[in-house]
């Protein structure tokens, strides 16, 4: 038996059609939000202080370029596998939900509210369609449940042929069950999320704490405050933080793809031209990044805010600025960064000799053996 070779884009977009929703790879973004959304997350990680953090715990500063450049590979393989594995997660998802009863996967994510089914035709089979499945109301109480509704499980039906409703945070984790892998393997993928979820959290928190207990409040506004004061400090930004990111989590402003396209774009428009000028420019002193990292955080963080929370009304390519999605526009916010540092450096009194020491022995560090 011959059976003719299509390729994986091909056949997905032909699923895709005959369900009814547009092709899989028809953009509905411009190529300059492409771009700008790459680059915010290829610039943001060069940014995430829990990244750069890492690199202090190792002896010796070779070391540190070795974990460096091995971690540049690793995220390079992420960023370029992530578009084939969500190619395959969603033809696996279609094959295995449309025109069938329940899969045994179905049931364990029906419980916690994050995928459900409604069989509007009553012909007892799933039909995937374009459209909500279910309208957005308010969480409502299930008596048979027994407990509040915190997704769109008991919400009413729409008028679209479409019967199913997912939340897209979880094909992740449900893709290995989707594809009846092994257990072990379903138990990596949960073991690598959670591994990474609280490394970054870890290193953040790490960041969070000392840079407002030591760099601000002990090197800048009080430095005569004692060492447990300092610990005390510490404390009170990590569970302050921790607080923040929990009120985030339980009400998240986007999916997760997105929130994450958020903070990599905020690092991309603060952080990477301060550590950048800060390397390879001598000239670099404290006022061109500080006004800098602040130019770029403001203008991206109020450009997020407004379109996220604002007015998501006008979340759209007709009021966004060049066409650049919120998701995108920390590369708008670090060149601004850029401009504005180098502005306020050329007007305000160069760095002391100290500092030109500094950055000499980060190019050419005496215990690089």
């Amino acid at each position: 038996l011959v059976t003719e070779e299509i390729y994986l884009l091909d056949k997905l977009n032909l699923v895709l059609n005959d369900i009814g929703f547009n092709s899989y790879t028809d953009f509905s973004k411009s190529k300059i939000d492409i771009f700008c959304i790459t680059a915010a997350l290829m610039i943001g990680t060069a940014g995430l202080p829990h990244v750069i953090v890492r690199f202090f715990t190792v002896p010796r500063v070779r070391d540190a370029r070795t974990s460096a450049g091995w971690a540049l590979l690793f995220i390079a393989i992420l960023y370029l596998t992530a578009p084939a594995v969500s190619s395959f997660a969603r033809l696996n998802f279609i094959n295995t939900i449309d025109n069938t009863e329940t899969p045994g996967w179905f049931k364990n994510w029906e419980d916690i509210g994050l995928i459900s089914w409604i069989d509007k035709n009553e012909d007892g089979v799933i039909q995937y369609r374009s459209g909500n499945a279910l309208e957005k109301t308010k969480p409502q109480f299930s008596s048979d449940r027994g407990k509040y509704n915190q997704r769109l499980v008991l919400n009413k039906p729409t008028e679209n042929a479409n019967e199913i409703y997912i939340d897209r945070d979880i094909m992740v984790l449900a893709n290995p069950e989707i594809e009846r892998l092994p257990n072990w393997v379903i138990a990596l993928v949960a073991a690598g999320a959670l591994a990474a979820a609280l490394s970054t959290a870890a290193g953040l928190l790490l960041v969070i704490s000392s840079a407002v207990s030591h760099d601000l409040m002990k090197k800048t506004l009080k430095p005569s405050i004692t060492e447990k004061q300092e610990l005390f400090l510490a404390r009170i930004s990590a569970a302050t933080a921790i607080l923040i990111a929990g009120i985030f989590g339980i009400y998240p402003p986007a999916f997760v793809a997105q929130v994450v396209a958020f903070a990599f774009g905020l690092a991309a428009a603060s952080i990477f031209p301060a550590i950048v000028m800060g390397i390879f420019s001598k000239r670099m002193n404290q006022y061109g990044a500080i006004f800098g990292m602040l130019s770029g955080l403001i203008f991206t963080a109020t450009y997020i805010i407004f379109f996220k929370f604002i007015s998501p009304e006008h979340n759209t390519s007709e009021y966004w600025l060049l066409g650049i999605s919120p998701e995108g526009i920390g590369v708008v916010g670090m060149i601004i960064n850029f401009f504005v540092a180098i502005f306020i450096c050329s007007i305000t009194k160069p760095p002391p000799v100290e500092v030109y020491e500094i950055v000499d022995n980060i190019r050419m560090p005496e215990g690089d053996k």
